[in-house]
């Protein structure tokens, strides 16, 4: 095998830099057509889906009560698109709740942040930069050859930077001076665009706070009026006792006290009793030899009927409502399971199955009776309901004793929205569980990044020289090759990796031992935008011109972990040359993916793999429930796009970053409303405190966008302009403290002045405002499921489930029985 010489490819420095822009604007082209073609694909296979599977793409609209009011959309091809654009942020909000309102208002706020600076950068810094640094525009434009003045204290061989102060560019075929004087544009733009941002925070902001103040102050429903007592002492774990504390403090009546009590016993037996019921189902399904004829569309209309019913309603009933079942009967021999027993469980026979897991089942139901009779062991927290939302607010906002860690009110979620499970376990445990899974992620940070060192190095042929120099050789001679490796792969494993990863922790967040869903979707936002951010974006762009080879990026983070200002040059050094890296990631996920997402691509792939281990009437019913929207899995994506467009605001190709950015703030915002208003059922409700995390990342995003400002006018030897920008830095810190102490209390509590009906949409006639009338009467969708409802855990009292099972009547007709009665 020949030597190969890394530095004779095309993209090393020097004249080649030329090269380097054909090649980046070839991986655009070729970004943009892959993106285009899958994206327009998806979209007119959803278009021409959605009126034939409505049980999938309106699942929402079908099965919700709070869906109901929404429009009709046509069955047309693109008739339905005008009938979503016209829906209201008021029948947002009284359809899908201030969740929904809150997640849909970020990318609104980040759609107005990018069409401004879209317009400074297309107007003022896109003609600088063709003027003075002879920029192609359009993009393909490239000029024959560069000619930069040597410096030997300069690297000129990125193509995203300012020269430095008095130093000319030599372009053949005339002579052009940059004047040291535009340097200051950028420290004008970062004090404009940094204004701008904070303007549109605060002014976003006080409408969600105003919305969410009228929204929840004119509602009295037993969440509203119900607290969180946690920390109560061994000598008060008494309802009466709770109760006649309370009601000493003289801030309102007690209407009832639930106690939390050790329940661990009672809920392991009620898992184990659905795993035999499994099984037993499993085991009928086998023995009367049943094969699936309904069709999908009929198992799935079932299905969001059942899950429309109440929680304490039976699950399974006779009658004509179960006419078309899962399957028909083909008569098979009875199974047989293995049990194992003996002196260490090493003896085993065969035994028939019904008969065994029929009578595991009796057993175990007859402990569940038992058990609930039981007096369990309480523990330091109660929900306490009392008479007035006014009396749940002032304890909540209020000290209640004067011994730390004791008698601490917190707002309660609602009953539905309760982990039992975690209800008893105690305060040491969840430290340990917290602390345990904070030391897990620091292990996963430190092996995401020895994952993204390859990935990053594939961006440049340099990096894959010093690994696979025939390879990046051949990737030299063709340069749509070269594109699709150096910028499609590195792209695409990112856009896997932001799947993929928020399983994982998904399921770390649930680990932690938190009371209720709403708090594990607020952790796995703030763990999935810690993940996006500093793996995907920090260390990617730090070590992303750096080559593969471990040695060297043990070095660079050995070197920025001794110098801070070694991160903001490694940052600032680094931007420049990924810019269209990230460009072609947001084309990617803007024009590519987001149609994916709109045709529940997850979903849809997923069934005939699920329909294959389906087997019984229960599994097809499962099989068929509408997808769950998770915002934790798709809002840190976004905050991650928004903060990139912030960095690359003022730089050479801001005016791409910006308007790729605004359509995926634009398209996303389009496909998410229609998921969340019809097609996605998101369950877990935190009353809009997202954007208290929403807020805090973008002022992230603020600082990052600074720290790499002052660094690029460092590495121009502009330092006195690189000084300027501090002030901003420390103006963004304060402006982040003063907004988390003016405005979080709002974004936590209910103010005591927003505890009556008012019309916060305008003038309305007496008695009724419109926003009553719009949200139900006022009352929250966010708490429609739990309306009735009351605090306590349900495997206390809901009736057992029986067994579903398809039977086949003579006439030919079938329905799904139950074959054990309920408690």
């Amino acid at each position: 095998m020949g030597e190969y010489n890394c530095s004779l490819l095309s993209n090393g420095e020097g004249s080649a830099q030329v090269n380097q822009h054909r090649q980046d604007q070839t991986a655009l082209y070729t970004q943009l057509v892959i993106s285009i073609a899958l994206g327009l694909g998806a979209f007119l296979t959803f278009c021409t889906l959605r009126p034939r599977w409505t049980g999938l793409y309106a699942a929402r609209k079908r099965q919700k009560n709070a869906a109901s009011k929404l429009p009709a959309l046509p069955d047309t091809f693109f008739g339905w698109i005008p009938v979503l654009y016209r829906i209201t942020e008021e029948q947002v909000l009284a359809s899908a709740g201030l969740d929904a309102y809150v997640f849909l208002s970020f990318f609104k706020m980040a759609a107005k942040f990018l069409a401004v600076t879209f317009f400074f950068a297309l107007v003022i810094i896109l003609p600088v930069n063709v003027h003075y640094m002879n920029y192609s525009f359009p993009p393909g434009n490239v000029p024959q050859t560069l000619d930069y003045s040597p410096n030997p204290e300069i690297l000129l061989s990125t193509t995203s930077l300012p020269l430095p102060e008095g130093l000319d560019i030599m372009v053949k075929g005339g002579n052009k001076t940059y004047p040291s004087s535009l340097l200051w544009m950028y420290v004008v733009f970062a004090y404009l665009f940094t204004s701008l941002a904070m303007y549109l925070l605060v002014t976003t902001t006080q409408r969600i706070i105003k919305i969410r103040q009228e929204y929840l102050g004119s509602q009295t429903t037993v969440t509203d009026r119900t607290i969180r007592l946690s920390g109560i002492p061994s000598e008060m774990r008494d309802e009466e006792k709770i109760k006649e504390t309370v009601e000493n403090l003289e801030i309102g009546k007690v209407e009832s006290v639930i106690l939390c009590r050790n329940w661990k016993e009672l809920d392991d037996m009620m898992v184990q009793r659905l795993v035999f019921l499994r099984k037993l189902e499993e085991a009928w399904t086998v023995h009367l030899g049943y094969s699936r004829t309904e069709s999908t569309q009929a198992s799935r209309e079932r299905a969001q009927s059942r899950a429309a019913a109440r929680e304490d309603a039976p699950l399974l009933r006779d009658g004509d409502d179960h006419e078309q079942s899962h399957a028909v009967s083909h008569g098979q021999e009875r199974p047989k399971t293995r049990i194992w027993y003996g002196f260490l469980g090493l003896q085993s026979r065969r035994v028939d199955a019904i008969d065994y897991f029929e009578e595991r089942l009796r057993r175990l139901d007859e402990k569940i009776k038992t058990i609930r009779k039981k007096d369990f062991k309480p523990t330091p927290l109660a929900f306490v309901t009392l008479d007035s939302v006014a009396a749940c607010q002032m304890a909540v906002q209020a000290t209640m004793d004067p011994r730390p860690m004791q008698l601490l009110a917190n707002p309660a979620p609602a009953p539905s929205d309760v982990v039992w499970q975690n209800a008893y376990l105690t305060r040491s445990s969840r430290i340990t569980r917290a602390w345990s899974v904070t030391l897990i992620i620091l292990v996963l940070t430190v092996f995401w990044t020895a994952l993204l060192v390859p990935i990053a190095g594939l961006v440049s042929l340099k990096s894959i020289c010093s690994v696979w120099p025939q390879l990046a050789f051949s990737l030299d001679s063709n340069p749509i090759s070269q594109s699709l490796v150096a910028t499609g792969l590195p792209t695409a494993l990112i856009s896997l990796l932001t799947v993929l990863v928020p399983f994982l922790y998904y399921w770390l967040s649930t680990q932690q031992g938190m009371l209720s869903q709403g708090d594990v979707e607020m952790s796995l936002i703030s763990k999935n935008f810690f993940f996006t951010f500093f793996n995907l974006f920090v260390l990617f762009t730090i070590f992303g011109t750096a080559s593969i080879s471990y040695a060297k990026f043990s070095n660079t983070l050995a070197g920025a972990s001794k110098d801070a200002s070694e991160i903001a040059r490694k940052l600032a050094t680094s931007l420049q040359d990924l810019d269209y890296f990230y460009i072609n990631l947001i084309i990617l996920q803007a024009l590519g993916l987001f149609p994916f997402r709109l045709l529940e691509f997850g979903s849809v792939a997923l069934y005939p793999i699920t329909l294959i281990g389906a087997k019984t009437p229960r599994d097809y019913a499962e099989l068929v429930q509408p997808p769950v929207f998770s915002y934790g899995f798709y809002l840190p994506q976004a905050l991650l796009i928004f903060v990139i467009c912030t960095v690359y605001s003022v730089l050479q190709s801001s005016w791409l970053i910006l308007f790729f950015g605004l359509i995926y703030f634009l398209v996303g915002n389009f496909i998410y409303k229609y998921q969340l208003l019809y097609a996605m059922d998101h369950r877990q409700h935190s009353t809009g405190q997202a954007w208290l995390i929403i807020c805090n990342c973008v002022l992230i995003g603020l600082i990052v966008f600074e720290v790499a400002m002052a660094g690029l006018l460092a590495l121009q030897t502009a330092f006195y302009r690189s000084i300027l920008i501090l002030p901003l830095l420390a103006g963004t810190i304060w402006f982040s403290i003063f907004f988390r102490r003016t405005f979080d209390p709002l974004m936590k509590f209910i103010a005591l002045r927003s505890l009556h009906s008012k019309a916060p949409f305008g003038d309305t006639s007496p008695g009724e405002s419109r926003y009553e009338r719009e949200t139900d009467r006022g009352r929250a969708v966010d708490e429609d499921d739990e309306t009735g409802l009351r605090y306590i855990n349900p495997n206390l009292i809901i009736p057992l489930e029986e067994i579903w099972l398809a039977t086949t009547h003579a006439n030919g007709s079938s329905h799904i029985n139950g074959l054990q009665e309920g408690v």
